[in-house]
């Protein structure tokens, strides 16, 4: 008899962590696989963090999070989604990641369908599989913008449909649904009476004009949504590892149970850290958002130089999805090409997928610099083998 669980030798590992695993083996490399800012904390964050260890905030604190972030967070939702949010409408978590988690493990019983968009975040697959879901993979297609289609969404519901995973803007393929696209998807929402994990990480990080609108926002469906979210990547604190989530009470009550027997609390200093980096100034933020807007036009304009390679401009988040079906190569193999030859980490779309097959994710989070040193290898790359 194995030692190993069904569930340990079956937990689909990610495709992402093979080429983090594979580059460490490499020297001066130009990484766009790291999908993390390069900016630091900012400063007044990280000392809230050491104030709050002088202080002692270093013992076990609620499961939901101490009051003063929670009341921060649905003062946030208050001020920028214009209705009445609480304190007991927020959970602290560990990361975006943790909030996914629990949000599956509090509503989502064995067999019970969860759509995700295809390609997605491959951590959703794995999660869905701990709650003992059934993951329901619906494409989505780049002369769609990517975009999921309210059809197409229709399409895949069944008597067993309990949630889907909506992320906008998108990791990987950088897409970012508009008030239109998401008022169309929620009228399925409504018809079908779904829950919505709304996966809204990336939610201050829009280029040309876009701006951010939750699918929380429409009442009609707003008891059925979960948002998800973190400080990893508004406030560049990836290593932080604190997120939360913003729902009904009768969910967020239960999730405090859950997290009791998982990780317990989140720890108290990095609590007070959050309350600085959502009280603060938020000047900080808009100044990572110009340097984005900089340093994605570095990476799509040079991509878009290269003889073989399309990539559409993305409206949101830090990645990059370019169209490399012209090489005749699977993906997993060009991004070995560029890693072994040229000193280049990039994804293969596989990783998020069989629609992601063609296509590469890279992260614009890197300098000026090392961007345009990226683009001159693959493009030296292209060159000299295609």
């Amino acid at each position: 008899m194995s030692c190993i669980s069904k569930l340990a030798n079956n937990y689909p590992g990610s495709g992402i962590r093979v080429m983090f695993n594979l580059a460490v083996q490499y020297h001066d490399l130009i990484n766009f696989g790291v999908g993390e800012p390069n900016f630091e904390t900012p400063n007044h964050i990280k000392e809230g963090a050491k104030k709050a260890i002088d202080e002692g905030f270093t013992r076990y604190e609620p499961n939901a999070g101490i009051l003063e972030l929670r009341q921060a967070i649905a003062y946030k939702y208050q001020r920028e989604f214009g209705y009445k949010c609480i304190p007991e409408n927020v959970m602290i978590t560990i990361g975006g990641t943790e909030a996914n988690f629990l949000t599956l493990m509090t509503i989502i019983n064995p067999g019970d369908e969860v759509i995700v968009t295809n390609p997605c975040y491959p951590n959703y697959v794995g999660q869905i599989m701990l709650a003992a879901g059934k993951l329901v993979s619906v494409p989505i297609y780049e002369e769609n913008e990517f975009k999921l289609m309210p059809e197409d969404l229709e399409k895949a519901i069944t008597p067993k449909t309990k949630a889907i995973f909506l992320n906008s803007p998108n990791n990987p393929v950088g897409f970012a649904l508009t008030k239109e696209d998401i008022e169309a998807l929620a009228e399925i929402v409504q018809k079908h009476n779904l829950m919505v994990i709304s996966d809204e990480v990336y939610e201050k990080i829009y280029y040309d004009g876009y701006t951010h609108f939750s699918i929380s926002q429409i009442p009609e469906v707003r008891d059925n949504i979960l948002i998800t979210n973190s400080f990893s990547k508004t406030y560049a604190m990836t290593g932080w590892r604190i997120g939360y989530i913003v729902g009904d009470k009768k969910f967020i009550s239960q999730m405090q149970k859950i997290q009791e027997g998982i990780v317990s609390c989140v720890p108290g200093f990095i609590q007070k850290a959050a309350i600085e980096a959502i009280n603060g100034s938020q000047d900080v933020v808009g100044q990572m958002v110009v340097d984005y807007t900089r340093r994605r036009d570095i990476l799509i304009d040079g991509l878009n130089a290269i003889p073989g390679i399309k990539c559409m401009k993305s409206p949101g988040s830090i990645y990059a999805f370019p169209n490399i079906k012209s090489f005749g190569k699977k993906s997993v193999d060009f991004a070995m090409e560029l890693l072994k030859e040229a000193g280049v980490v990039a994804i293969p779309g596989s990783a998020f997928g069989s629609m992601g097959e063609g296509y590469l994710r890279f992260c614009f989070g890197l300098s000026d610099e090392n961007l345009r040193e990226g683009i001159c290898r693959i493009a030296e790359h292209v060159k000299k083998n295609y």
